[in-house]
C-alpha cells in the first residue's frame, strides 16, 4: 500500500493524459470511423487477464449459430507477441510467430473449419486493417474487436467491457500504481458490463454490491456475471477428450493463472505448475527440460493457447509418445446472458 501511495502522483499525470485523448475523441476532433458492418469490440480497463478469448469464442459461437445462420464473421485483434507488423489474415502456414498465440488458437478453432463463415485476422491499426480486411472479403457481416476498447479510431457499435472478479476495475489504479490503462471513468463508454472468472457460488447479494459499484462509473450499462468453465483434458496427439489423467504437471503462460491452477489442484493430482510470462515464447530446450524432470506417471497439462506453441516444438514421435494434454476453457454465465440485441447482424448495421 506505502508503494501505491508513492506512485499515485505519477497516476494522476498518466490519468490525465489519457483522459485527455479520449476528450479529442467525445468531442469529435480526433475521427473515429464506424463501419457499416456491425462492429462488437472486446475490451477491458485493465493490463491482461479478464478473459477476453474465451469472451470473443463465446461469441463467435452464439453468432454462428444464432437467427442469422449465414452471418459472416470476421476477428481482429492486435495478435499481441507477434513477430509480424501489419494486416494480415490467418491461414494454416500461421504460428503464433506470425499472428499471436491467442489468434492462432481462435484460427485453429473457428478459422480453420470454417473459413468461409471465420475469418481471423490482426492489425495493430484496426481501422486500416477493416478496411483492407472489408475491401478483401465485402462479404463480411460482422467484425468482433479483441482488446479495442481504448482504440477510439475505430467506433464499435457495441462496447463490451470486461472486468475480472478478483480484481475488478472499480478497486485498482491507471499506471504505474495499479493496471489501468485509463481511469476508472472509462468504463462510462461500456454498453454492457461482463464479471469474469467468477466463482460458482456467487450470491445474489453480491452480485447487487458489485453491480452498485460499477453503476458509479458506467450508470446505464448492464451488468452481467460470468465464470470458467473447463471440459475433458485432450491429447495433443488424438485430439480426443480422456477421463484417464490423475497426476499431472501444469505448464501455464497465462497473467492470471490462479482461477485454472485451482480448478486443476481440485480436479486432478497436481505435482508441479511451471508459470511462465503471459504469452510466453516456449523453447525446445525449456520443453526437454519440462518432460525429463517430470516425476514418473504424471502427464503435462496446459492451456488452449500454451498448447498451440508448444506443439510446435514437437516431432511427430513425441507428440504421439509423450503424455501431453490440454485443458479447453470456456465461458459460462450465471444467469442471464448477453440478450440477442447485442449480437443482431443485420445486412447493414445502423452507422
Amino acid at each position: 500500500m506505502a508503494l501505491i501511495q508513492l506512485l499515485l502522483p505519477l497516476s494522476r499525470v498518466y490519468s490525465f493524459i489519457t483522459d485527455i485523448r479520449n476528450k479529442l475523441y467525445d468531442k469529435g476532433l480526433k475521427k473515429k470511423y464506424q463501419p457499416e458492418v456491425l462492429v462488437v469490440s472486446v475490451g477491458n480497463l485493465t493490463v491482461g487477464g479478464t478473459g477476453k478469448t474465451p469472451m470473443v469464442e463465446y461469441l463467435i459461437k452464439r453468432l454462428v449459430s444464432g437467427p442469422d445462420s449465414t452471418a459472416v464473421l470476421a476477428t481482429l485483434s492486435r495478435g499481441y507477441g507477434r513477430r509480424t507488423k501489419g494486416f494480415r489474415m490467418a491461414t494454416d502456414a500461421d504460428t503464433a510467430d506470425t499472428i499471436g498465440d491467442e489468434t492462432l488458437q481462435i484460427y485453429r478453432k473457428f478459422g480453420r473449419p470454417m473459413p468461409q463463415r471465420v475469418r481471423v485476422c490482426v492489425g495493430e491499426r484496426r481501422a486500416d486493417a477493416i478496411r483492407q480486411l472489408l475491401g478483401l472479403h465485402p462479404d463480411t457481416s460482422a467484425i468482433l474487436l479483441d482488446d479495442a476498447f481504448q482504440h477510439r479510431a475505430v467506433r464499435p457499435h457495441i462496447n463490451l467491457l470486461l472486468t475480472d472478479y478478483n480484481r475488478p476495475f472499480y478497486l485498482d489504479y491507471p499506471f504505474p500504481a495499479g493496471r489501468l490503462r485509463e481511469g476508472r471513468q472509462g468504463a462510462s463508454r461500456a454498453d454492457a458490463v461482463i464479471v469474469t472468472k467468477c466463482p460458482d457460488e456467487l450470491s445474489a447479494d453480491e452480485q447487487q454490491q458489485i453491480r452498485a459499484q460499477i453503476r458509479r462509473y458506467a450508470p446505464t450499462a448492464p451488468v452481467y456475471f460470468a465464470g470458467l468453465s473447463y471440459s475433458r483434458p485432450v491429447s495433443f496427439a488424438a485430439h480426443q477428450p480422456t477421463d484417464s489423467l490423475r497426476r499431472v504437471i501444469l505448464v501455464s503462460g497465462l497473467a492470471s493463472a490462479g482461477p485454472l491452477e485451482q480448478y486443476v489442484r481440485r480436479t486432478f493430482d497436481l505435482v508441479r505448475h511451471h508459470r511462465f510470462a503471459d504469452h510466453y515464447v516456449y523453447t525446445r530446450a525449456e520443453l526437454e527440460r519440462i518432460m525429463s524432470d517430470r516425476p514418473p506417471g504424471a502427464a503435462l497439462l496446459t492451456t488452449e493457447k500454451d498448447w498451440v506453441k508448444l506443439d510446435a516444438l514437437l516431432t511427430p514421435d513425441e507428440r504421439s509418445q509423450w503424455p501431453l494434454f490440454y485443458l479447453p476453457v470456456a465461458v459460462r454465465f450465471l444467469g442471464d446472458e448477453l440478450p440477442d440485441r447485442f449480437l443482431q447482424v443485420p445486412p447493414k448495421a445502423s452507422p
